[in-house]
């Protein structure tokens, strides 16, 4: 009698994720909604008591696109602190070690451990820091940070993600699986590592850059991991008045 054949269950085919373009484009209409909102003006919101905090700025951005934010937390009594990344494309481990550093000497420079907010690929590398340096770090908040699955973008960004690697291949001959799932450098483990700090994480449904569920990171016994939607624009999460209320209460 022949043998039955083995069958294996097929594992489910996630479709790519088509993004949506003109919705990030309402990025102006959610800072006009932010000014104009007692968050802003620190109404019923949390203050801060001089704790330091490094911003970490998102892919293809700087330091310059979370200046509302920046502002804001101090104004609320946060000391606030620039990661020093002008455009966030560089090799990830590369981005890691230099705010690595840059954690190492605020904490230094203060004297307490420091809180890390990184707005989407910001808020993997903030991630990554905190998973090295549990004693330098306080906490880390993320805003369209797909933490659970670091590539599960829409077409256009996946796009733009090849080209960076395309020059981090001319730069880093050495390196070809640098910014894929198969890169071997500490931070792909770093990423697949619970959290030793508190960790927010905010997302938003309405994201046309980042799946929102790639977004939601598991949830520990301790306690520590908290899971946030709010609505909103993926680029708009840098001045979305939800999210700066969720900031100010994990801080």
């Amino acid at each position: 009698m022949a043998a039955e054949p083995v069958t294996q269950d097929a594992t489910p085919v996630v479709p790519p994720f088509r993004g949506n373009l003109l919705g990030e484009a309402r990025i102006q209409l959610e800072l006009a909604a932010l000014l104009a909102s007692g968050v802003y003006r620190g109404v019923d919101v949390p203050h801060g008591d001089g704790a330091p905090v490094v911003l970490v700025p998102g892919f293809l951005a700087g330091d310059a696109s979370l200046a509302v934010l920046r502002a804001w937390l101090r104004r609320l009594g946060h000391r606030t602190y620039r990661s020093g990344i002008a455009w966030n494309v560089d090799c990830s481990e590369t981005a890691v070690r230099r705010l690595d550093r840059r954690v190492v000497e605020v904490a230094e420079r203060t004297g307490r451990p420091v809180a890390l907010i990184g707005h989407s690929r910001g808020g993997l590398l903030a991630h990554a820091v905190a998973v090295r340096r549990p004693r330098r770090v306080r906490e880390v908040v993320t805003m369209g940070s797909p933490l659970s699955s670091p590539f599960d973008a829409s077409v256009l960004t996946l796009a733009a993600v090849g080209w960076a690697r395309l020059g981090q291949n001319l730069l880093r001959p050495s390196r070809p699986q640098c910014l894929t799932t198969n890169c071997p450098c500490a931070f792909s483990s770093d990423l697949r590592r619970g959290s030793p700090v508190p960790l927010t994480s905010i997302r938003t449904s309405e994201d046309g850059i980042v799946r929102p569920e790639s977004c939601v990171v598991d949830e520990d016994d301790a306690g520590r991991v908290r899971n946030v939607a709010v609505r909103g624009s993926h680029v708009g999460l840098c001045v979305n008045a939800a999210a700066y209320r969720v900031i100010a209460a994990a801080l």
